[in-house]
């Protein structure tokens, strides 16, 4: 019974679905399932539905999927588009670095950098700009 307790405890915000309730008769019969083989093995009863309860794991991921939310895009979108921003703008500076040094070493009396320069900072300007849209979670 606090096998059964503890699953639905952990999915009562899942909305209610024919998956869900299959997948929660699924999980309850293996946890209780291996309790009693615990019993069975000499254990008492409230470490046995414990260990049962600590072998079914981290239940998060299920929980997503059946909320419909992707695990991989749950909770790193804006983390992944920061970085990216990072990059963009470290790449950039990196390729006007190197422009502006050839521009120097090997023809010192034309400046001629300037201008691939206006054409890498759009990399960075777009995906600031993309970054922006995604903000506030209201772009996909």
């Amino acid at each position: 019974m606090k096998i059964r307790q503890h699953v639905e405890e952990m999915f009562r915000d899942v909305p209610d679905s024919d998956e869900k309730q299959s997948l929660l008769g699924e999980m309850i019969a293996d946890a209780e399932e291996k309790a009693a083989d615990l019993m069975a093995d000499g254990k008492d009863e409230e470490d046995a539905v414990n260990k049962a309860l600590v072998e079914l794991g981290d239940l998060s991921e299920i929980k997503l999927n059946l909320m419909g939310v992707s695990p991989r895009r749950a909770g790193g979108g804006q983390r992944r588009r920061r970085n990216n921003l990072l990059y963009s703008v470290i790449g950039s500076l990196l390729i006007i670095a190197l422009m502006v040094f050839i521009n120097l070493y090997y023809s010192p009396d034309t400046i001629w950098f300037v201008y691939p320069m206006f054409g890498v900072i759009w990399w960075p300007l777009s995906v600031f700009l993309h970054y922006l849209n995604h903000r506030d979670g209201d772009g996909k």
